[in-house]
């Protein structure tokens, strides 16, 4: 059966006109797990590209004429993160106007690119210029990937699905301690940068083919015909994301502007200094756990096992966590987080048996990794879809500087000689005002809207 269905409207004078074509009311339906996959493959890479950072470190600091020191190798550390920050923040906003899909395979083309130049960088110098231009592409991709699977995610399960896809991060972290384990000894740190190069054969051809544009954004446009094919092929509820925009568009306009209004501005700042101390753990600890194992006397083989068990942890942690965030909400889910973190940290300060330490820093990578997926679910359901990659562009730019400071800063205690147990201490500070930053962020604004056939209650998710 056909219907018609406006594709756009065009104004002459005061006459409007509207352009219709016929779409089949038994579009093929695709699940929203067929976007999920595609952001969930794009985030491998991605967390691939920047963990393998950390797994390439104890044989950087062995190159033959580089003479790398801890401090320097933390600073190359942190220049795909200032280029992430300044991809984040930039894409957040771009995404609102251009659009997810077009974000996203421009970033997953990009920072490939820019991890083959990695694998061939001849000094140092030149390695954290490529390191910081990969990170333009690769803070570009997070935000489009957040939000897109936010919208095709059913609403009784944003968090769960936000955390199958995000936990894509530390299974490219798994995958990066396993290919160094396999390479690193051997060959050294190029082959593992180059196979960041991988997702230009294998997912920049799948999101080509089948990730479909942001419904919220085509509906922005004025695109209503595309919306509703898309919609039916995904089963999105189309009327829900209308009242969603219609409630939003007479207060916001989709730019970082809106984030900085009365009734916005606490929340704004809240997220992003929680996402700064959640980066912040993030890369620090994977950066620069192996080396600390390795200066608690490790060989190297064991000291990459710990950051394959800190990226295992954050892939079940993640998700039973996001489970129980759809549950209880994601506020108490990521304080408790936060708060289990911090102990994690003061144990693996100690020196205990490697069964404990190996517990430890499984549960560490809920609380780091597992946490900041936590945050970044708790932004999208926050704020409304105009705004949502907007949001999550600002939060994990503000988080960039915590994911600069890290590498940095582990690096300075290690440079220090004051023992490797300063650089949990440290990193327990942050993990502890992470929580507690989560715990101030006040209710989201409740608005309401009706429809012809019922009322609906349209409103971001609450704690």
């Amino acid at each position: 059966m056909l219907s018609p269905v406006p594709l756009k409207r065009r104004r002459t004078g005061s006459t409007r006109s509207v352009v219709l074509m016929s779409v089949p009311t038994d579009t093929p339906h695709r699940s929203g797990l067929v976007v999920v996959g595609l952001c969930f493959l794009t985030i491998v890479f991605d967390g691939y590209d920047l963990i393998v950072y950390g797994s390439a470190v104890p044989s950087l600091l062995a190159e033959p004429g580089w003479s790398l020191g801890p401090a320097q190798a933390g600073a190359i550390g942190s220049y795909a993160l200032m280029g992430m920050l300044i991809g984040a923040l930039g894409a957040g906003a771009l995404t609102d106007q251009a659009g997810r899909r077009r974000i996203m395979l421009a970033g997953i083309t990009w920072f490939s690119v820019m991890m083959v130049a990695c694998a061939l960088a001849p000094n140092a110098g030149l390695l954290g210029l490529f390191r910081f231009l990969a990170g333009l592409g690769l803070g570009g991709v997070i935000p489009s990937a957040i939000a897109l699977t936010v919208e095709y995610a059913p609403r009784g399960r944003r968090q769960l699905y936000n955390a199958l896809m995000f936990v894509g991060y530390s299974v490219g972290g798994v995958l990066a301690a396993v290919c160094a384990l396999a390479l690193a000894a051997d060959h050294g740190w190029r082959p593992l940068m180059a196979i960041g190069a991988a997702p230009l054969l294998i997912v920049l051809p799948l999101a080509w083919r089948f990730l479909p544009e942001s419904v919220s954004y085509l509906l922005a446009k004025g695109r209503d015909g595309d919306a509703l094919i898309q919609a039916r092929r995904y089963g999105v509820d189309l009327d829900a994301v209308r009242a969603e925009l219609s409630v939003a568009t007479p207060r916001v306009s989709a730019g970082p502007r809106t984030l900085f209004q009365r009734g916005s501005l606490t929340a704004t700042l809240l997220f992003g200094a929680a996402s700064f101390c959640g980066l912040l753990l993030v890369y620090g600890l994977n950066t620069w756990l192996p080396q600390l194992m390795r200066q608690a006397g490790y060989p190297l083989g064991s000291a990459l096992a710990f950051l394959l068990v800190l990226n295992l942890g954050a892939i079940v942690g993640g998700v039973l966590a996001s489970l129980l965030a759809d549950r209880f909400g994601p506020k108490p889910v990521t304080v408790s987080a936060f708060l289990l973190a911090t102990v994690c940290l003061l144990v693996l300060s100690q020196r205990v048996n490697e069964a404990v330490l190996f517990a430890a820093v499984g549960v560490a990578g809920l609380g780091s990794v597992g946490t900041q997926i936590l945050v970044n679910g708790f932004v999208a359901v926050h704020y409304p879809a105009p705004v949502r990659a907007t949001a999550l562009g600002w939060a994990l730019g503000v988080g960039r500087a915590g994911a600069i400071v890290g590498p940095l800063f582990g690096g300075w205690v290690l440079a220090s000689g004051i023992g490797f147990e300063w650089n949990f201490y440290g990193f327990a500070v942050p993990a502890l005002a992470g929580a507690l930053l989560i715990g101030l962020i006040p209710r989201a604004l409740r608005r309401r809207t009706a429809t012809t056939a019922s009322e609906l209650t349209v409103r971001t998710e609450t704690t």
